[in-house]
């Protein structure tokens, strides 16, 4: 076995986490040092940006820089203890274990799958438990300690059940093709990404939340939401629009669209009535729904697609190297043994983790147009809409504890969404009405209609 490429292997994630540390720590701390008193959004119409006071600002950037530390060390900790688990043949000792099932290659795969990802999630629990204590310390969960578990205990279920599944038509099909192996089990996965996205809020969703009807408690707000879904060309009737009891363990607010097909629903968190008023959640609904008027869930799907492409093929040359050089000391036979699960699931963390900044410029820009479809969807349902969008944000970012002004640095790599300053200075500025031009994406949306009751 070659000493020096282990030894090489385990110093990966240090030295990830130290050059993170130059790169994103330092602009957080000199933030929090210059953070000046803010003001709240201007109602008058001015063009104003995202602030918090002095001690929230305070806050979010202590948050911020907390969680930043988290993901580089879970990063960094998950690397190392894959690299553990193969080096100790933890994964060839569970092959075995399977094995004396018989040779049912399924009824392996349910043995050994569950044994691996819950051995990987117990040991990584540290983390999980890190981050719910920063989420219980910043005031961004209520949920207890109890809840929590439950909810982790249900997330493993899931999370073994598909791994199941995708794990015995993995191996089959590198049994079946050793050479194209990543091709035809990406053309097989490209429909069970399609049947997740359908599945979701069915199955999925109300393991965590209870869902009730949003017309019993809310039926202006239905009427109003069903108004909007109108002019977006969509039909989703108010029987498939539903409040979630977001309350019970987040102190987030959103309002979304989710599900595919007959699948498609409205979900309004209650945390949102609480906290925004009804012209507000208008426009974070808006913007949701853009993301299914203009084709961003199929959209997302297919760049999903085309990543996981791109992985299974990086995967399928790294994985035969890998085999190569360190299979014997690891006990790994083949790349159809089961035991070589842990490597593809190395690959998969170092790929993410490379591939996070790409990603997350990809979904920016899909935001933003999300942004501008949501002020010219409520354009004459909402009086005022720019000032009131302004106004979301800023009740988003309070909520959220979003810091007013992130390093580009910060920006580059965990910004999924365009900072917040940014969206508010863009729901202030556009309008394209004064202009004489018609809107890009929503269109008839230049007539004023009648405000609410």
């Amino acid at each position: 076995m070659n000493r020096s490429g282990t030894r090489i292997a385990l110093l990966i994630p240090g030295f990830v986490f130290f050059v993170a540390t130059l790169l994103f720590f330092p602009a957080a701390a000199n933030a929090q040092q210059q953070a000046q008193p803010s003001s709240p959004p201007s109602t008058t119409g001015q063009v104003q940006g995202y602030t918090l006071s002095p001690a929230q600002e305070v806050q979010a950037i202590a948050y911020a820089r907390a969680r930043h530390e988290l993901y580089f060390f879970d990063v960094a900790y998950s690397l190392l203890l894959l690299i553990l688990l193969l080096q100790l043949r933890v994964a060839v000792k569970f092959r075995e274990i399977a094995a004396r099932a018989g040779n049912n290659s399924f009824v392996q795969t349910i043995i050994f799958v569950p044994l691996l990802l819950l051995t990987i999630d117990v040991l990584s629990l540290p983390t999980a438990i890190w981050s719910h204590r920063l989420a219980l310390k910043y005031q961004q969960s209520i949920e207890g300690w109890g809840s929590w578990l439950v909810d982790w205990v249900k997330g493993e279920a899931v999370e073994m059940a598909i791994g199941v599944i995708l794990a015995w038509i993995l191996y089959a099909v590198i049994r079946k093709s050793p050479r194209r192996w990543w091709l035809y089990f990406w053309v097989a996965a490209v429909p069970l990404i399609i049947l997740g996205a359908v599945a979701e809020p069915l199955i999925i969703e109300p393991l965590f939340f209870k869902f009730t009807p949003l017309a019993s408690s809310q039926p202006h707000l239905a009427q109003r939401i069903e108004s909007v879904v109108k002019r977006a060309g969509l039909e989703i009737r108010q029987d498939r629009m539903f409040v979630m009891n977001a309350s019970s363990k987040l102190k987030s607010v959103n309002a979304y669209a989710s599900g595919l097909g007959a699948t498609k629903r409205v979900v309004v968190w209650d945390t949102s009535l609480m906290r925004m008023t009804e012209d507000e959640i208008l426009f974070v609904f808006g913007h949701e729904m853009g993301h299914y008027v203009l084709g961003h869930v199929r959209n997302g799907i297919l760049f999903s697609c085309g990543v996981l492409l791109i992985f299974l093929y990086l995967a399928y040359r790294i994985l035969h190297w890998m085999l190569a050089r360190w299979g014997e000391s690891w006990g790994i036979r083949s790349a159809d043994d089961l035991a070589s699960l842990p490597v593809l699931i190395l690959l998969a963390t170092v790929f993410s983790f490379l591939f996070t900044p790409v990603s997350n410029a990809y979904s920016r820009h899909l935001e933003h147009q999300a942004d501008q479809y949501g002020l010219e969807v409520i354009h004459g349902l909402v009086p005022n809409a720019p000032v009131v969008a302004a106004h979301a944000f800023q009740v988003l970012g309070e909520v959220d504890l979003e810091v007013p002004n992130p390093s580009p640095a910060v920006k580059f790599w965990f910004y999924n969404h365009p900072p917040l300053d940014e969206r508010m200075r863009f729901a202030q500025t556009y309008d394209p009405w004064s202009q004489g031009k018609s809107p890009e994406f929503v269109t008839g949306a230049g007539a004023t209609l009648s405000p609410p009751e």
